[in-house]
């Protein structure tokens, strides 16, 4: 998998309505709610955990609390030389979201496509690959993790070229990026993962086209809109 500059293939024409609609998830995330300040992790309300408790049963609460002290625990550790937070930190998220079940959006949402936010996958102990991405996502940011090291990558995985979301982190905005991946718990660089195979990548700010290397947004935000909803009524309460 090659570096930051490369992961760029696909003209947006050709992408699927669900892939659109997570791309525009986190292109337009800090500007509507605020990169430095998510609310789901160290700032969960107990108006947001009453309301995750009604939702998903009394085991969200329990699913959540344990959520909070694991971002504290990981905002309580010192930045290193390396990064922030560090390759060791990068696993420890990484492999603590994996353990949230796999579900297809149709089995654990009864929709075609859902954009949980991160309350809603933790205390729903359920997930899709774009899930576990998106909150992995937002919990580094939170933790201060500048945006320039952080690109969702939409990859092709397996012998089957599997539709597949992972996150990809630059030490370096040139260097090569190490993979958070719910396929596997282990945090590799993206050349010891030839399963992947990027077509393109983005953040909040744009949309990297693999070969030509061009920039782009997407223009579909409708599904963004309604997970924005939610996101929005979640720090309210």
């Amino acid at each position: 998998m090659p570096a930051q500059g490369q992961f760029s293939r696909a003209s947006p024409r050709r992408l699927s309505r669900r892939v659109r609609g997570v791309l525009a998830i986190l292109l337009f995330a800090a500007a509507a709610i605020g990169a430095a300040e998510y609310g789901y992790t160290r700032s969960v309300t107990e108006g947001l955990l009453a309301s995750m408790t009604s939702r998903f049963g009394s085991e969200a609460r329990a699913r959540l609390g344990g959520w909070v002290e694991f971002g504290r625990g990981e905002t309580r550790r010192p930045p290193t030389a390396e990064s922030v937070p560090g390759t060791e930190g990068l696993q420890r998220i990484n492999s603590f979201l994996n353990r949230v079940p796999y579900y297809e959006d149709l089995v654990h949402w009864r929709v075609d496509d859902y954009w949980a936010t991160p309350a809603e996958t933790i205390a729903s102990n359920g997930g899709d690959c774009e899930d576990y991405a998106i909150a992995k996502y937002m919990l580094l940011r939170e933790l201060g993790v500048p945006l320039a090291r952080l690109r969702m990558v939409y990859v092709r995985a397996g012998k089957a070229a599997q539709a597949h979301m992972v996150l990809a982190y630059y030490a370096q905005p040139d260097a090569e990026p190490l993979i958070l991946d719910n396929l596997e718990d282990r945090v590799r660089s993206a050349s010891n993962r030839p399963d992947l195979s990027p077509v393109y990548s983005f953040n909040e700010e744009d949309v990297v086209l693999i070969a030509s290397g061009q920039r782009t947004t997407p223009q579909q935000i409708r599904s963004w809109r309604a997970l924005l909803d939610r996101l929005n009524a979640e720090g309210l309460l």
